[in-house]
């Protein structure tokens, strides 16, 4: 079995600019779960090779908000998602709580 390895450029591993102060997060136009991931990535100016998963968000956003300035982040729409997509997104309140006690700079307003 051969396994072929994507390799990135330096543009694709950078953080995108954040273009929007309080960053908005509105799951409720997500149909499918994988768009909770993308939307994510999208607000945040993830990198290329987020891994789309719980982890790789932590990493990705204790990273991105250490030491900057301040952001706030407001989320919608989280209730209008189904109740199993609501259970697995526990997990990521759970990943905005944490990132905000290590980069107080970030915080996070559940907001529907």
């Amino acid at each position: 079995m051969i396994v072929e390895i994507k390799e990135y450029t330096d543009e694709e591993c950078s953080f995108k600019e954040i273009k929007e102060n309080p960053i908005v997060l509105d799951f409720s136009q997500c149909r499918y779960f994988l768009q909770v991931h993308e939307l994510l990535k999208e607000k945040f100016g993830l990198p290329e090779y987020y891994g789309k998963n719980w982890d790789a968000l932590w990493d990705c956003l204790r990273d991105r908000f250490y030491n900057k300035e301040y952001f706030e982040v407001h989320i919608y729409g989280y209730h209008t998602m189904p109740d199993d997509w609501q259970e697995e997104c526990i997990k990521m309140l759970e990943i905005f709580d944490d990132v905000h006690k290590e980069t107080p700079n970030v915080v996070f307003k559940l907001l529907d």
